[in-house]
């Protein structure tokens, strides 16, 4: 059985749901039978019996699990400029934001 939980503000548990093998056959098919379930995007995050850490889905193919903080890091630093950034998964850089 996979384990995923809801996070609310804070980063805080709200709930664990258990989600059957035969539907949570990969991380991706447990978060998104959820999301559908409940209609709440993006808000699942998976429980890591190895880690003991939910850690949440992977935002983008090239991004990596940092495995200190058990959170997923793109291949290139966040700017620190004080700008808003998109992640661009084609070239793999953060472009500005558009207004």
């Amino acid at each position: 059985m996979a384990h995923f939980a809801k996070l609310g503000i804070g980063n805080k548990v709200e709930r664990v749901e258990v989600v059957s093998n035969d539907i949570a056959t990969t991380e991706q098919a447990g978060v998104d039978f959820l999301k559908e379930l409940y209609n709440e995007p993006n808000s699942f995050f998976k429980y890591d019996t190895a880690r003991d850490a939910f850690i949440p889905p992977q935002r983008f193919p090239s991004w990596t699990l940092n495995e200190t903080s058990c959170l997923w890091e793109a291949p290139v630093a966040f700017p620190t400029d004080g700008q808003d950034y998109d992640w661009n998964e084609t070239t793999r850089t953060w472009d500005l934001a558009e207004e």
